[in-house]
């Protein structure tokens, strides 16, 4: 640990050689199979608690702050939503941490110690995510002010038509390659990185060197991941159909309860008595109904955590296979 950074966790701050001798990456083990590992997080206890409990705090501040703005409390509804992006930035953080414990091998802190220490290293994913936002943001800039000076009042019309033609291909290529870059790589892995010990010039630096020499393998191996939470969706998505088909019929033919099975679906799939009344769709404004709509929330909760922690836990597993081959 660096000595002049005390407030920095112990896990946090562990060296590179140390972080990259934890890469998961075996001999003889192929991308695939390693990204594979990460439906492990599915039995990560402590990091299903957290993202839960960060996802239903996080959707309790947005609905509060939809009825402020609704009733006309425009900055007390800021001000939730702001609390709202605050509690799933630092949540889903927690949540890395932890997942990047069980990518390492070691001991997976506790939501609380998780929750200490993503307050105490959020500051550097902020930092990184916006130094780089600010490359495309340069370049669109750049290309803006090649666009204006080749507008034919500025500097004639075939000195202007000449620098649209370099402005064309420059501004295509270089700005679609920084977007495609920072959405496609950095964004999932700039998280990861910070993650597993690195601060905000060294995660630069590696994102750096990376875009420049690994670029496509690390596009390649966050496709996978997203395959991979992708078919974990689906499986979710087909067990909450086959279970909510089977209680339907259940609540009316045994329960004898008057429920609209689109009520019930509607549960399931994260919608309320309110989106329910915009779109038209019948609810029974009963205990029933509403108790219907609150267990399928849950349900709903359980169904997207699962494909959201096989992701972070495949970004934690692609940076540490990419930082073992560094060394």
């Amino acid at each position: 640990m660096n000595p002049t950074d005390a407030s920095t966790p112990a896990r946090a701050t562990s060296t590179p050689a140390a972080d990259a001798s934890a890469a998961p990456l075996q001999r003889g083990d192929t991308p695939m199979i390693v990204i594979l590992g990460a439906l492990d997080a599915v039995r990560n206890g402590a990091a299903l608690f957290t993202l839960l409990g960060t996802f239903a705090a996080a959707g309790l501040l947005l609905a509060s702050a939809e009825v402020s703005l609704g009733r006309g409390i425009a900055l007390w509804g800021a001000a939730q939503a702001a609390l709202a992006a605050f509690v799933a930035f630092y949540g889903v953080s927690a949540t890395g941490l932890q997942l990047m414990d069980q990518a390492r091998g070691v001991p997976v802190r506790d939501s609380g110690a998780a929750g200490h220490d993503a307050l105490l290293l959020g500051h550097r994913l902020l930092l990184v995510l916006m130094a780089a936002a600010a490359v495309p943001l340069l370049l669109i800039a750049a290309a803006t002010g090649l666009v204006w000076l080749a507008r034919p009042d500025v500097i004639g019309v075939v000195p202007g038509a000449a620098l649209f033609g370099v402005a064309v291909p420059a501004t295509v290529v270089g700005v679609g390659v920084a977007l495609v870059a920072l959405a496609a790589v950095v964004a999932p892995l700039a998280g990861p990185a910070v993650w597993s010990g690195l601060h905000v010039l060294a995660t630069l630096r590696w994102l750096l060197a990376l875009l420049r020499q690994r670029l496509l393998l690390a596009a390649l191996m966050l496709a996978m991941v997203a395959l991979v939470a992708s078919a974990v969706g689906a499986l979710a998505a087909a067990v909450v159909l086959a279970g909510a088909k089977v209680l339907t019929y259940l609540a009316v033919f045994v329960g004898g309860l008057d429920i609209p099975p689109q009520q019930l679906m509607a549960g399931l799939f994260g919608y309320g008595l309110r989106s329910m009344g915009a779109a038209g769709a019948p609810a029974a404004q009963s205990a029933h109904g509403a108790a219907a709509l609150i267990g399928g929330g849950v349900v709903f909760a359980l169904a997207l955590v699962l494909p959201a922690l096989v992701t972070l836990r495949g970004a934690c597993t692609v940076v540490l296979v990419l930082r073992n081959g560094d060394h």
